[in-house]
């Protein structure tokens, strides 16, 4: 993959789909490029592409790039979401079973000054920094074993059934067995969101 697409190129092609370069979109770009580099993947979006799933450990500017340069995305369901709240990414060669997870250092943030002690906006010394840094001084990386459960691999979903409370379908196995039912996991557990009352009020 890197040596198909250089990174301005992967950089740019990011910026366009996020709406803004910021060190995020960076960060996101030269993080993948790592990941799939360490775990043998070329061609994301071409003959790879079935071969690979991204874990994104945060929902922020990283993961649009990370799915720019992935392709990797919820609706292939090729991209999960970890809601960890940690600048960092899992890649899975689904192919080898070779996975490694890239972290983003914390010192980063600090040594990007070093490298441009000029630019009085931290934020603009980071996004030129985060350019040309080294791999080792912006990541750490780990290898490490995913397990994949068959309901989490991409393609038609292995059943649907109907939560006995609110009516809805459930797939993918997320359903929950509660006291004898069948029950969504909202139902069950509580959801996001609370319905509201449309009862015309008299």
């Amino acid at each position: 993959m890197t040596g198909i697409m250089d990174f301005e190129t992967l950089l740019e092609e990011s910026v366009r789909i996020h709406g803004h370069l910021c060190p995020g979109q960076v960060l996101g770009v030269r993080m993948s490029m790592l990941g799939l580099r360490l775990i043998d993947i070329d061609e994301p979006k071409g003959r790879d592409r079935k071969n690979l799933i991204v874990f994104v450990e945060m929902d922020r500017c990283a993961t649009d790039a990370v799915q720019s340069v992935t392709g990797c995305s919820l609706g292939k369901r090729t991209l999960k979401f970890m809601d960890y709240g940690k600048m960092a990414a899992t890649f899975l060669n689904l192919k080898t079973g070779r996975a490694v997870r890239v972290i983003a250092r914390e010192d980063a943030r600090e040594k990007a000054k070093e490298y441009y002690p000029d630019i009085e906006d931290k934020y603009k010394a980071q996004l030129e920094a985060y350019k040309i840094m080294s791999d080792h001084e912006l990541f750490e990386t780990m290898p490490v074993i995913v397990r994949l459960k068959p309901e989490d691999m991409p393609g038609r979903p292995l059943k649907r059934v109907l939560c006995e409370k609110c009516g809805e379908y459930v797939q993918d196995m997320r359903e929950v067995y509660k006291d004898g039912k069948t029950l969504c996991r909202s139902c069950s557990e509580g959801g996001y969101y609370i319905v509201e009352d449309h009862a015309d009020s008299k």
